[in-house]
């Protein structure tokens, strides 16, 4: 029987797709948020599609600042644009 791989919701598109497939944001235990191309820093995770427009819908819905419980300084969101353009 093969493998089941886990899925996880865009908070972009808001569409589930397998795991290795997003990019998972993590938001660490003293509160950086990054981008985790492991998948296996410690913290709070959450996944987005490896697409700039399901960031930016991401952000604007405020979905990520929900998800991590927290407000996210523009700095930091621009900084996560750069690194999915480089994923991509």
């Amino acid at each position: 029987m093969a493998k089941k791989l886990p899925e996880r919701k865009c908070l972009g598109c808001m569409e589930s797709f397998p795991k290795p497939s997003l990019i998972r944001v993590v938001r660490t235990p003293e509160g950086e948020i990054t981008l985790d191309a492991t998948g296996k820093k410690s913290g709070r995770g959450a996944y987005i599609c490896k697409s700039a427009e399901c960031l930016k819908k991401a952000i604007k819905a405020k979905r990520l600042e929900r998800a991590f419980e927290c407000q996210i300084p523009d700095e930091v969101l621009e900084a996560l644009e750069k690194g999915i353009k480089e994923e991509v």
